[in-house]
């Protein structure tokens, strides 16, 4: 480590998909990138021991501890990075924030407007300490994405008019699919708006420097009870006969959309597109071009140029790959692809560079309260028959 660097020790909280995914990136990017601050993973915390230490080992943190309460007044802490379920992200972040300690928190923020808010406070009040915070958004880490931003943002696009978003899954088509924390309302918050629309909802804001100011929205459940997990089945069995239980939250959710700049879009966020893995799709018409991105060629960008000569039009394929494309820098010759690991090792990277710096990180809490406020405004539209319902911008809630 060289003098000019500092080092961040970082305190994990959770070790399942997300937690190995941020274990990923917390190992690798210092290897990477030349950054003013360092990270150290220095402890992982679960409520499991045998699996928090197994974690441990596995993903490469010094020490555990099954106590988040105790990990956040640890000496030897200087992050903590929050990868539990929604239903904990508030309580886990803003001790934490007072506690003196910066914050990487998943998405989205929180299950309701009210945590979000919460924290967003926290976080203004730590901020003044010199405490950062960041909400993890990892699909603005996509080379190409951020690609897309630079072209909208010079202008090449000229007047952004559509939007066009969608985020399908099929991951629990099966009607025998078992109730997993993330169909339960009081754990997870919503289901496929809150788990991925968010992700399309943030990205569309970030691309195109627009917020959403009001939507018509409609969600549904399509199956409306599942199986118990083997764990809780037999417990079910002999209380009341069942070993079933009932999905709280969506399996699919849509909405029509209006955005500040004048741009009208279409979301769709769905775990029941019968196969579709992970298929993210943004696309933005301007009035002089147009660009789309397609995560499943998430290396590609489409990009369309009205200005050329009509014997020269079509979409172009971008291969996103060369060194000055933005985070390319760091990794391999052109033409060599990257994957969906290396989108949590930016974003590591970003906040490291800002935490070293002394900057504040993005997205915020701020701009993930905004990201709540939508997905708010879209679940009140759809209890109301789709009725048009606007979002409140969350700096101006910040400001008052």
């Amino acid at each position: 480590m060289s003098t000019m660097e500092k080092e961040l020790r970082v305190g994990m909280v959770g070790y399942a998909f997300m937690g190995a995914a941020h274990s990923q990136a917390w190992r690798t990017v210092n290897r990477v990138y030349d950054l003013p601050a360092r990270a150290r993973m220095s402890v992982i915390c679960g409520r499991d021991e045998s699996k928090v230490a197994e974690a441990a080992t596995r993903l490469g943190w010094e020490a555990y501890t099954t106590d988040w309460r105790e990990l956040i007044t640890r000496d030897d802490v200087d992050v903590i990075d929050v990868c539990t379920p929604g239903d904990s992200h508030a309580e886990i972040a803003i001790a934490a924030l007072e506690a003196g300690k910066h914050v990487l928190c998943e998405k989205p923020l929180a299950n309701s407007v009210e945590e979000a808010r919460a924290m967003v406070a926290a976080a203004v009040q730590a901020q003044t300490a010199g405490v950062r915070s960041m909400c993890g958004f990892n699909y603005r880490r996509v080379p190409a994405v951020a690609l897309m931003r630079q072209l909208i943002e010079s202008g090449r696009l000229g007047v952004v008019r559509h939007v066009r978003a969608a985020y399908l899954q099929d991951w629990i088509v099966d009607p025998q699919f078992p109730l997993v924390w993330r169909l339960q309302r009081d754990k997870a918050g919503s289901g496929a708006l809150g788990d991925i629309g968010a992700h399309i909802i943030d990205l569309t804001q970030f691309v195109t420097g627009q917020q959403i100011t009001g939507v018509s929205g409609l969600t549904e459940t399509f199956v409306k009870e599942r199986p118990l997990p083997s764990a809780a089945a037999g417990l079910a069995a002999l209380a009341d006969g069942s070993a079933t239980g009932p999905v709280t939250v969506d399996d699919a959710a849509l909405f029509l959309a209006r955005l500040d700049g004048g741009a009208v879009g279409t979301y769709e966020a769905t775990r029941f597109a019968t196969g579709r893995k992970n298929a993210v799709r943004v696309e933005i018409n301007g009035s002089l071009g147009s660009v789309a991105f397609d995560f499943e060629r998430m290396n590609e960008l489409e990009f369309y140029d009205a200005s050329a000569p009509g014997t020269e039009q079509g979409f172009t394929r971008i291969l996103v790959t060369e060194s000055d494309h933005p985070y390319m820098s760091a990794w391999w010759p052109p033409g060599h692809i990257i994957g969906y690991e290396h989108t949590f090792t930016h974003e590591m990277r970003d906040f490291l560079d800002a935490v070293g710096s002394g900057a504040d990180p993005t997205p915020s809490f701020v701009d993930a309260l905004q990201v709540q406020l939508v997905m708010d405004a879209v679940t009140r539209s759809a209890e109301q028959g789709s009725a048009w319902t606007e979002v409140a911008p969350a700096l101006a809630e910040v400001a008052a």
